[in-house]
């Protein structure tokens, strides 16, 4: 038997470990090269792990729910290729490791289940608790009268696993409310108690939501955010895509919108202004060589994902095109690579998408500055002509620069989101590209 050890592959920049989150093959499983094998859980993006060969799965490694880190071993695959005497020594010999470390995962498990066992299988009052209920309530230490009190949500008021998560994240807000913090000032502060009553509905946050909460508070803590405001008359641009559009999407199947000229725009801007283009290490300032622009990405459950456009600036605009719409989908489809939401070196927010008229974005750390963009709408604005000031409706958007007012002041800021407004008031075919 020829076995090769499927190990968890490099998942992007960063990334260090992933949860397993469920495996879509079993022992025994025949399968081909790329075939997804499992899907796996980072901080920043679910996604699937392909067999690196054609083969049978012959043992499965790391269970669902543990973590694992790049590079580990998280199963084994009979491969069918012949290998010298030597290789099949040291495949033997890894492959009797894994066993004896299976056999000791097993034991855990027996003695685990040995515990939940000895546990009565019912609440003083009656109620009936599963193994899994009864498992959960040994490790996270809930007593029988404590399950007692929970009201249960399954057939005949039985308690659930579901009733247990509950309970355990309700009383992790509670502790965490009722923490006491000291201030700068050495006063402690108590955290007020947020209570809620029969009606209110409490729906606990998803992994991915509490990661971006994690995230949002972490770098308002990190970063003094100052935010500057300007507005760009995009008449003719818009004016210039509606009559390209329809010939774009003859050409390449897919449609033309504002995103990619925005991208352009900030990668053009952050090319005259690099030292927006940043990040802050302690009391050093590193000055990107690539230009890596995310663009935040809202997802049918209401979450938000930023893929990263690498080497924004060597792009043309059609490649920008190709990749927004590309990464767009896939990111809505939970296609995503690890890879693709890493890297970035700034960020753009779109804030036009629900008719919004501007924000003030948080930035995407490490990096030191995000844009915010408006909705494109029709205003009267004055215009200066040869014959005097006039009135006109144009077409007029607002953008946003969110930066770190540790290493961008007031002035950068407003010479870069100047220099967007002059790309995108002076962006046409003829003047910004020979062609598409």
């Amino acid at each position: 038997m020829a076995t090769m050890n499927i190990v968890l592959p490099a998942m992007g920049e960063g990334v260090i470990e992933a949860t397993i989150n469920k495996w879509l093959v079993s022992e025994g499983t025949l399968v081909n090269e790329e075939d997804p094998l499992v899907e796996v859980a980072t901080d920043k993006v679910d996604s699937e792990v392909p067999s690196p060969s054609s083969g049978t799965i012959i043992s499965i490694v790391a269970v669902e729910g543990s973590v694992a880190k790049v590079g580990d071993i998280i199963a084994i695959i009979d491969d069918g290729l012949t290998r010298s005497e030597d290789e099949d020594v040291k495949v033997d010999l890894e492959v009797k490791r894994i066993r004896e470390t299976i056999a000791e995962i097993k034991t855990g498990r027996k003695d685990e289940e040995s515990a939940t066992k000895e546990m009565k299988s019912r609440t003083p009052s009656g109620k009936f608790i599963s193994p899994l209920v009864r498992n959960i309530s040994l490790h996270e230490g809930i007593s029988y009268d404590e399950l007692d009190r929970i009201d249960g949500t399954g057939m005949d008021g039985r308690i659930t696993r579901d009733d247990i998560i509950k309970i355990l994240e309700e009383n992790n807000k509670k502790r965490e409310a009722a923490a006491a913090t000291i201030t700068p000032a050495g006063e402690i502060k108590a955290e007020p108690l947020i209570k809620s009553s029969d009606e209110d509905e409490i729906i606990p946050m998803d992994r991915v939501r509490k990661l971006i909460a994690e995230h949002m508070v972490m770098s308002k803590r990190t970063s003094p955010h100052v935010t500057s405001f300007i507005d760009a008359d995009v008449t003719r641009l818009v004016n210039w895509r509606n009559s390209v559009k329809q010939k774009y999407f003859d050409l390449e199947g897919q449609k033309l919108t504002l995103t990619p000229v925005f991208i352009d725009a900030a990668a053009r801007a952050l090319h005259a202004f690099p030292m927006v283009n940043i990040s802050v290490d302690g009391y050093n300032i590193i000055k990107k060589k690539n230009i890596n622009i995310g663009m935040a990405t809202a997802l049918p459950d209401g979450n938000l994902i930023v893929p990263v456009i690498k080497n924004a600036s060597d792009k043309s605009l059609t490649g920008l095109s190709k990749a927004v719409n590309d990464l767009a989908d896939r990111a809505r489809r939970n296609k995503l690579k690890p890879d693709e939401i890493t890297g970035g070196t700034f960020t753009i927010t779109n804030f036009g998408s629900y008719n919004n008229l501007s924000g003030t974005p948080i930035i995407n750390q490490p990096q030191a500055a995000i844009l915010g963009i408006g909705a494109v709408r029709k205003t009267p604005a004055v215009i200066e002509t040869p014959d005097g000031d006039m009135i006109a409706v144009r077409q007029i958007v607002i953008l946003s620069l969110s930066y770190d007012h540790r290493v961008i002041d007031g002035a950068l800021a407003g010479k870069f989101l100047n220099k967007i407004k002059e790309i995108l008031e002076n962006y046409t075919a003829g003047l910004i590209w020979g062609k598409l």
